[in-house]
């Protein structure tokens, strides 16, 4: 005996809901609060509560929602979001309420280099862009308005922080730390646990751009596992820091410094 499959079966969920969906409605029809109010304020510490967060905002739209998250990541005005060209009007108002232009993309099938790839547990911060052919291990935060260019590479457990530049073809290890407003030249190589401070610059120029455009043809600097590099230090262009090596605030390095081993100063020796 065959049996017919229902297309759509809106009783299901009510069946197994039972008669508690008809009491929570007597409730708010008996108390009169059918804006907020008591059922409302139960829900968001319930639904906090499955969630794990210490809060939840009920609200009354998807597009009061989508606002309330982009106020909360600091958008507004000046800002652009990129939001899907086919997609309900709501979307696109939430991003102009808050004053911010909205963006469309069509979404396609990626080719091979246009891949992005985040693993899992990661964090993005507000305004960050990661560019396509793009790999973030496990469990890597990246901070508020950094960027992640072109084909680069970063490890798992890893801290990207705000503002920070990491430029194209560059790879990072796991554990590494990356301080905020830094700028990491590209093809530059970064190892494992390693740490630097904020402001620290790379270069990949050290003639300034006085003979025309050399970036493609020079790479940045190399950092072995486990190297340090203080607040406001500069890396010219293929130096390398030595495995274990510290680099002291506001040096500047031109020549490479051999594993273990602390220099400081401009341009940056070894300690005495």
């Amino acid at each position: 005996m065959s049996h017919a499959v229902p297309f759509l079966d809106l009783r299901a969920a009510h069946m197994d809901l039972g008669g508690a969906v008809e009491r929570a409605i007597s409730r708010v029809v008996e108390s009169g609060w059918y804006l907020l109010g008591p059922e409302l304020e139960e829900f968001e510490r319930e639904f906090a509560a499955y969630c794990g967060t210490r809060h939840c905002v009920g609200v009354a739209s998807g597009l009061s929602a989508i606002e309330l998250a982009l106020r909360a990541a600091g958008v507004g005005p000046g800002d652009e979001v990129i939001v899907p060209a086919y997609t309900w009007v709501a979307t696109w108002l939430a991003v102009t309420r808050t004053g911010a232009r909205p963006v469309g993309a069509i979404s396609r099938e990626p080719t091979f280099r246009e891949r992005l790839l985040i693993g899992s547990g990661c964090s993005i911060g507000a305004r960050a862009i990661v560019y396509y052919d793009v790999e973030i291990g496990d469990d890597t935060l990246i901070g508020d308005a950094a960027a992640i260019r072109e084909t680069g590479r970063v490890g798992s457990g890893s801290v990207i922080g705000r503002g920070a530049v990491v430029d194209r073809e560059m790879t990072v290890g796991d554990g590494t730390y990356i301080g905020f407003a830094t700028s990491m030249a590209a093809r530059s190589m970064i190892g494992n646990s390693v740490f630097i401070a904020q402001h620290v610059v790379m270069t990949n120029d050290n003639a300034l751009g006085a003979h025309g455009w050399r970036e493609e043809g020079i790479a940045g600097a190399t950092i072995e596992d486990e190297a340090k590099i203080g607040a406001n230090a500069t890396l010219l262009p293929g130096v390398t820091i030595g495995r274990g090596a510290i680099v002291g605030a506001g040096s500047v390095v031109t020549r490479d410094v051999p594993a273990g081993t602390t220099v400081m100063g401009v341009p940056a020796r070894p300690r005495a």
